[in-house]
């Protein structure tokens, strides 16, 4: 092999790794949950006819201490209810990344959830 074919090789493939990063990246949309609204009641159906990827990021925006944002599983978000060791999110302004099939998020202060404060997103 002549001197510096190897380091030529290995500069494309580093090349070519930044830019599949930097692709991924760039097409990541981030949603207002609720649009104007904001995280609110009745916003359940806010995820219909959108479409998600997995890296999107919602933006849940809320008075403090008016509500909070909790990552539950499918059961939680049926009942309502936080499982042990759910993430709870408490800033108002509040932004999560989203993985990749199902992802459920609820208020979890009394009412709050019953009352329509719960979405489900499903990101491809």
């Amino acid at each position: 092999m002549a001197p510096g074919i190897g380091s030529a090789r290995m500069a494309k493939v580093l090349l070519l790794c930044m830019l599949v990063l930097h692709s991924d990246m760039a097409y990541a949309a981030t949603y207002r949950v609720g649009d104007a609204a904001g995280w609110t009641f009745h916003v359940t159906n806010w995820p219909n006819g959108k479409q998600f990827m997995s890296g999107d990021i919602l933006v849940f925006n809320y008075a403090v201490g008016a509500h909070n944002v909790v990552v539950v599983n499918r059961a939680g978000y049926q009942t309502c209810s936080t499982p042990p060791g759910s993430t709870v999110y408490v800033s108002g302004n509040d932004r999560i990344t989203l993985t990749k099939g199902l992802n459920y998020f609820i208020c979890n202060f009394p009412g709050h959830c019953e009352g329509g404060m719960k979405i489900a997103v499903n990101a491809i």
